[in-house]
């Protein structure tokens, strides 16, 4: 009887180890792909399609391929912009809602290859993905899944046509590395069922390090509004069920799940401008380079990546006006973190700018930073390794003002990065301590700044 109750207890025993086990290696955590696409930090939008030459946002499929006349097109120019300024990837939006590919595709009449640009034998996209590789930055595409031209749009023939179409740019245009899907429908066309698992198993046969973005993931998801903003709160982690491309709730999206089980951040989507498109009569109205920093913070600075679009004009490059607010935004954030105070200060696993090295934190155990002599601060970047997943649910930075302990800033999720702005500080020491936490928190990077005059 004893050694069977014994045995009895040796099993429950493993069970529970069994049980915890398991519960501590589902710990939500990025891929490899998510890891290397979060740390990007800035991307590009470049939509350019019939509706840059139309003055529309949306075309209705009924445009002339012979509108489409770039005349000056230079893909060397914008994306050697995009490198200078601190770009990561260029996004071309390859097909819109209206239909016309910016690619010859053998699939449709509705093309380059009917345009009078090139003689109808220019490809956009293939020197869009040239002209990435050869500046060193990577390369994605938009493939819009509802299609206001072609005839087929509304039955179970056009997924068919929409994989080939899938394919054609999956395989004739060197390595991918971001595709993005989004759920718009045609108000006449709500039947259509969009084979999105069909859709995404394509890309990862054929370009597996690609990662694949919508409102539902399965890598990335949308940020929740088009405003440039990422919740205050933002997990990198959400619960799918229910959701799919263009079937989800914006603010959940905005801030994610602490409990949700599937790694997907948030991508922040916005403009440089009012409209998606180039519009002559927006030429005024050019977010400045400030305004792109403060868009920085609100995303990059939440733990999402800012995609920020930049539209070719009618000549098919970038506007004077697009390039200077670029080239400002840049010089604002490189002037800002140019010195990170806290160099020499402290552990180098903290600033060394790598998240794989890094110091672990429980809730409630002060981190104090000894300055050995007083600094001037207003800005703060906190990250953690990633690699391991989130687990930063609250936390705050203190100054020591020679008396005692002051609150600087109470904040909630750092995941990849939090930059936390307030006015200027002076003080030797200060203090962070996690007051709750999902787990130990592996402390990856900390940095004090001093904010550039411009910003």
């Amino acid at each position: 009887m004893t050694k069977l109750l014994f045995r009895l207890f040796l099993v429950f025993t493993a069970t529970i180890y069994t049980s915890i086990n398991v519960k501590a290696q589902s710990f939500p955590k990025p891929s490899q792909r998510q890891l290397a696409w979060q740390q990007l930090e800035t991307t590009a939008f470049l939509h350019f399609t019939v509706n840059t030459f139309t003055g529309k946002e949306w075309g209705d499929g009924s445009e002339s391929p012979q509108i489409f006349n770039p005349t000056d097109f230079d893909a060397d120019k914008m994306v050697q912009t995009l490198k200078e300024t601190g770009f990561k990837m260029a996004i071309i939006t390859a097909k819109h809602h209206d239909g016309f590919c910016l690619w010859p595709s053998q699939y449709t009449e509705h093309s380059v290859k009917n345009s009078p640009w090139k003689g109808g034998k220019g490809d956009v996209v293939k020197e869009i993905a040239d002209a990435c590789r050869r500046h060193g930055i990577k390369f994605g595409f938009y493939l819009s899944p509802w299609d206001r031209h072609e005839l087929s749009y509304g039955t179970d023939a056009y997924n068919t046509y929409y994989k080939n179409q899938l394919k054609e740019l999956l395989t004739n245009y060197g390595e991918v590395s971001e595709v993005w899907f989004d759920g718009a429908k045609g108000e006449n066309a709500k039947a259509m069922q969009y084979d999105f698992k069909g859709y995404w198993q394509l890309v990862r046969t054929l370009q597996p390090k690609a990662v694949l973005f919508s409102d539902a993931g399965p890598d990335v998801r949308w940020v929740g509004n088009e405003k440039g903003n990422a919740g205050e709160t933002c997990w990198s982690t959400i619960d799918t069920t229910g959701l799919a491309p263009g079937v989800a709730d914006a603010s959940y999206l905005n801030t994610g799940d602490p409990n949700g089980e599937s790694w997907i951040p948030a991508e922040t989507d916005v403009s440089i401008r009012p409209g998606w498109f180039y519009h002559e009569e927006e030429d005024s109205k050019v977010r400045p380079g400030k305004n792109i920093v403060d868009l920085y913070y609100k995303s990059v600075g939440r733990n999402s990546l800012l995609l920020l679009n930049i539209p070719p004009n009618k000549k098919g490059l970038f506007n004077e006006e697009d390039i200077k607010s670029l080239h400002d935004f840049r010089a604002i954030l490189n002037e800002t973190f140019k010195v990170n105070l806290a160099q020499g200060k402290t552990k180098s696993a903290l600033t060394d700018k790598k998240l794989s090295s890094f110091i672990q934190l429980s809730e409630n155990q002060p981190f104090v930073l000894d300055f050995k002599k007083a600094v001037n601060f207003d800005r703060i970047s906190i990250q953690e390794n990633i690699a391991n997943g989130q687990s930063i649910k609250e936390a705050v930075v203190e100054y020591w003002d020679g008396k005692q302990w002051k609150e600087i800033s109470q904040f909630t999720t750092v995941g990849y990065k939090r930059l936390l702005r307030f006015p200027s500080i002076e003080t030797s020491k200060v203090r962070l301590t996690i007051l709750k936490s999902k787990r130990k928190v592996q402390l990856a990077e900390i940095g004090f700044y001093k904010a550039s005059e411009k910003e």
